[in-house]
């Protein structure tokens, strides 16, 4: 039996500092400081002008400062040796923090709702050229921010999802321009919780999303774009592949899957067997953190999957024993 192992990461993990988004952090740093500064003006105008709208962006800014960190504290975190004790290095800091966002987003845009209903049927005084001057200083962050990310997005993922964070929420900053025109207006101060309510719907879906993609990852679950009937059945057609069993497949974290699998052999080239798998997974699945064990045919499995894995289980099979010598070793 042939234990092979490839362990080379993708390009965009190591070394970070080499790829798209690790040249381009600072640029992703000027844009976190500017989103969460003028989150916490969005606050304290949304106290001061009585705006509710201006407290559900300023809530919908706080998932993009959660986001731009998140992707910031990626490529921070890649630069980390991995040790002894975490071999794995800190990669699950980001879906921690992840989890924490969504919980804490979850309660925000509960409270917005919950308020906003209250203000429907008993609209308070809205200071709205305040208001409409907040917002307006909010929409030009928004599209420095979006002027800062717009050339590394085209070159990295990670750069990208932060690049629609800020897009996102130029939108709301939109909304409550529109909410605070209108009460300057036409005086119809029931727009300004309609739009918070739009801006709290808006963020409940992608509230939802985060928590699942978080407790997925946690949870070791098999990466949403990835089918693991199909890639057994593509490792099966390589010639000098017989049967693939004990698949696993998950994420460690945002963009870096790591996959095991038992494969059987019917060649005696085993370099050659694991070199195939590889190049097919990386460019057929884009997977690069592979563990494969190769089998040789009528190999008796060492019984590691079958407390784990449905399949190797057998219904009413005895528990074996392995007899032991007189000094008490297998």
């Amino acid at each position: 039996m042939a234990h092979l192992h490839s362990h080379q990461l993708p390009e965009q993990h190591i070394p970070p500092t080499g790829s798209a988004a690790g040249s381009r952090q600072g640029n992703l740093a000027i844009v976190l400081a500017l989103t969460a500064s003028y989150m916490l003006a969005e606050v304290v105008g949304g106290l001061l002008t009585n705006s509710l709208a201006l407290l559900a962006d300023a809530g919908h800014m706080l998932t993009d400062v959660f986001g731009l960190a998140m992707a910031l504290a990626a490529i921070r975190f890649a630069q980390r040796p991995a040790t002894p004790g975490k071999t794995y290095g800190f990669y699950r800091s980001e879906v921690l923090a992840a989890l924490v966002n969504s919980l804490v987003l979850f309660g925000i845009a509960g409270y917005i709702l919950y308020e906003a209903w209250g203000r429907l049927i008993d609209p308070p005084q809205v200071q709205s050229v305040p208001m409409l001057v907040i917002a307006f200083g909010g929409l030009l962050v928004n599209i420095v921010g979006l002027r800062v990310l717009y050339a590394g997005a085209e070159q990295s993922l990670n750069l990208q999802g932060a690049f629609l964070e800020v897009l996102s929420d130029l939108i709301g900053s939109l909304g409550v321009i529109v909410a605070a025109g209108m009460i300057y207006l036409t005086g119809w101060r029931q727009i300004d919780p309609i739009v918070s309510v739009l801006i709290g719907l808006f963020i409940l879906p992608r509230t939802f999303r985060l928590l699942k993609s978080a407790l997925d990852v946690l949870m070791e679950a098999t990466p949403a774009n990835i089918d693991a009937m199909a890639i057994e059945a593509e490792m099966e057609k390589v010639s000098s592949v017989a049967s693939v069993h004990d698949i696993h497949v998950w994420t460690i974290t945002s963009g870096f899957v790591a996959m095991t699998a038992h494969v059987v052999s019917n060649t005696h080239d085993n370099e050659d067997v694991l070199q195939e798998l590889r190049l097919l997974l990386r460019r057929r699945f884009g997977i690069e953190h592979l563990t494969l064990q190769v089998e040789a045919p009528g190999h008796a499995d060492d019984g590691a999957c079958c407390n784990m894995d449905p399949r190797c289980l057998m219904v009413g099979q005895p528990h074996v024993e392995i007899p032991q010598n007189s000094s008490g070793r297998s």
